[in-house]
């Protein structure tokens, strides 16, 4: 059986006197996709913002490869092999496609991803390496992001709404990337609204309703109506 490579146990999240999350807990396999749906607000970037250390968490709550990391900065996070595609895609506009990607590689970390590799998994990009990051379109700029954080050579990769804002052909070509990027032996969380997605390229899902988890269960025996109820609390 794999091991876990992230747990969380009884997190909580705040921002300032607003609670967001509520003793969630998760558990990532190695080398496993996990699929976290919901509802607009309820939660799901604050988590990913947790994890990423980019909210400050209690003790024990965030464990990394058994290691607590819940008190690290999210640069040391980095460090440790986690690596976000955020919402919005974040990236430096000042900067080309090539710089922003070898800002991933910044990290030092060895593994398989090189600037080359990414060129050849979103050929797009090299036609584009030397023009401004943000003269692209919305999907090729995803591509940048998702790019960038392959270039950390990460344990395990976040991806925040990862198909938000994209044209449906868009999105399809994203999707089918994602088995080149996992078969890497790397795990993968994708927070994501779009269910039937969700459930197609993962093997277990969360639902998180008002900052807590209403469901877990296999990806491939959940039904409509359990996710109905997940996603809306409805009795």
């Amino acid at each position: 059986m794999p091991d876990d490579i992230l747990q969380m146990r009884g997190l909580d999240a705040h921002y300032e006197d607003f609670q967001a999350l509520y003793g969630v807990d998760m558990h990532v396999l190695t080398g496993e996709v996990l699929a976290i749906i919901g509802a607009n607000g309820v939660g799901k970037t604050t988590l990913m913002r947790s994890i990423t250390g980019l909210i400050a968490n209690g003790p024990g709550q965030i464990l990394y490869h058994g290691e607590d990391i819940g008190g690290l900065r999210a640069d040391q996070v980095a460090h440790l092999g986690l690596a976000m595609v955020p919402e919005g895609r974040q990236l430096f506009p000042s900067l080309s496609v090539e710089e922003n990607l070898l800002i991933g590689g910044q990290m030092g970390r060895a593994g398989p991803w090189s600037l080359q590799k990414v060129f050849e998994m979103f050929p797009i990009l090299e036609d584009r390496r030397a023009v401004p990051s943000t003269s692209l379109s919305g999907g090729q700029q995803q591509m940048v992001a998702i790019g960038r954080a392959l270039m950390s050579n990460p344990d395990i990769i976040l991806f925040d709404e990862i198909s938000l804002g994209l044209a449906p052909i868009v999105i399809k070509d994203i999707y089918d990337a994602l088995p080149g990027i996992i078969g890497e032996g790397m795990s993968a969380v994708i927070v994501e609204q779009d269910i039937t997605k969700a459930l197609s390229v993962s093997s277990r899902v969360y639902c998180l309703q008002e900052g807590r988890v209403s469901l877990e269960c296999a990806s491939d025996a959940v039904s409509r109506e359990e996710i109905s109820r997940a996603y809306f609390g409805i009795e």
